[in-house]
């Protein structure tokens, strides 16, 4: 009697078996799939409309007539992405909506960004998210965007993947020189003036700058693009390194993009496999979210409220009764306690490794400060939710209240009177060019959003 009382988290390897842990593998497969095909998000929601109509799903436009079993996807300029059914349910019921972001941290060109100096050619960024920038020097990455010509030509662009592909390099500082360097905070060490990417050093002609020119000619040549062009691409240089598994047991997995991709895949797939759900279930794929979900592909835009609105009078219900009983998973990620920086985690709140899917109350700063703080009764329910599927669960914060916190895009859903939460996977190294998660914990946060889905 007296365990019963007691509440302690518990470990994927105590609870379950072979089974289970093969099962959690497995579905790692498929995931480190996507990730290395799904380092931004456009191709993120390239993927998943692919995956999308290959389940079904048809294109969906305002207006549309729906039916009940219909299984939909709106495209919001190849960015944003919204998937949704039509259950046996009434509509009234409310969607139960997973809302994940499949944009990441990275370096994004400068509209001006090819210069000649020093007998080497660069390309200018501005890093996009929150970053630390001295982990983004002497690190191999790849060139993944979009070029639109004035014509309106789109020029898909991927260079730095393919085993004969080149890479590209932001340079550091040799430690003989880096004396007065290593006193700096390690905030300041590297500014972000000096994240410029090292493309080329071969001239070409006799001209003020013949290596800017020659790599001037090698993109006409290979994409047909010149320099003007820059001004409208949207172009980010991203880890070039592929998803691996980490450790002697294999147990993890290290790859660019786990924030949010960790939690994007698994909603994505609860969504095409729990498709026949008597709910109706919608599951969205948000940009913009690493700089504050603004424009008009993050989830601070009105888009969800319109959706829902055209889906609720397609099917002759009141919008605002569908989203004042709809329920919301926001599903991000959550900081793993990590035992070589403990004084920033207060353990008996920090989510731990290999101890399932992370329920994130609240999120902010400092007092709570900017979030969607989750009402019990909300929290109560998911319990039962999971308690059905035996799904493997926890709390989380994202550190000490005073050291930090972050923000999610929860408070941008709630805010159209829709319960809401942050779940999500425990991550180590959170927005490194390189972030490591464990396969149990990718399973089981897939599992919650099956559970979700149909329970």
């Amino acid at each position: 009697m007296k365990n019963e009382l007691i509440y302690q988290k518990k470990n994927f390897y105590e609870l379950f078996g072979t089974a289970e842990k093969k099962a959690a593998h497995d579905y790692a497969v498929g995931y480190t799939n996507f990730l290395d095909k799904a380092k931004t998000e456009r191709e993120a929601v390239s993927y998943a409309v692919a995956k999308a109509e290959a389940n079904g799903f048809l294109p969906y436009s305002f207006g549309m007539k729906l039916n009940v079993g219909g299984k939909y996807y709106f495209n919001n300029r190849e960015k944003n992405l919204f998937l949704f059914t039509i259950g046996k349910e009434p509509l009234e019921n409310g969607f139960r909506i997973s809302a994940a972001h499949v944009d990441s941290p990275r370096l994004d060109l400068k509209p001006c960004p090819l210069y000649e100096e020093g007998g080497m050619s660069f390309l200018k960024t501005h890093y996009y998210g929150g970053i630390r920038k001295y982990q983004w020097v002497t690190v191999p990455l790849a060139l993944h965007g979009v070029v639109i010509k004035a014509d309106g030509t789109s020029v898909n662009v991927t260079v730095g993947e393919d085993a004969g592909d080149p890479i590209f390099y932001v340079n550091d500082l040799l430690p003989h020189l880096g004396h007065d360097d290593d006193k700096k905070p390690l905030g300041d060490a590297i500014p972000a003036e000096k994240l410029n990417i090292l493309v080329g050093s071969e001239p070409l002609g006799d001209t003020d700058a013949p290596i800017k020119a020659n790599i001037l000619a090698i993109l006409h040549e290979k994409y047909g693009i010149t320099e003007e062009d820059f001004l409208s691409a949207e172009l980010s240089a991203v880890p070039a390194d592929k998803a691996r598994d980490i450790g002697f047991d294999r147990s993890l997995i290290g790859a660019y993009g786990h924030d949010d991709r960790v939690c994007a895949y698994p909603a994505l797939t609860a969504l095409f496999d729990c498709a026949d759900s008597e709910h109706s279930l919608m599951c969205i794929l948000a940009d913009k979210e690493e700089t504050g979900s603004d424009g008009n592909t993050g989830m601070q835009a009105d888009l969800i409220c319109d959706l829902i609105h055209e889906i609720s009078l397609a099917m002759g219900v009141n919008p605002t009764v569908v989203r004042y009983n709809s329920k919301c998973l926001s599903a991000d990620v959550s900081a793993c306690f990590d035992p070589n920086f403990p004084e920033v985690f207060e353990k008996r709140n920090s989510p731990l490794l290999s101890c399932g899917v992370v329920l994130t109350k609240y999120t902010g700063a400092r007092g709570k400060s900017s979030t969607n703080d989750a009402s019990a009764e909300y929290i109560g329910w998911l319990r039962g939710v999971m308690a059905k599927d035996n799904v493997l669960w926890q709390a989380g914060e994202l550190g000490k209240a005073d050291c930090g916190g972050g923000g999610t895009v929860a408070k941008y859903i709630a805010k159209h009177n829709i319960e809401t939460v942050d779940l999500g996977v425990p991550v180590l190294s959170m927005h490194a060019p390189y972030e490591a998660v464990a396969k149990v914990d990718v399973y089981e946060t897939y599992r919650a959003f099956c559970a979700f889905c149909k329970n």
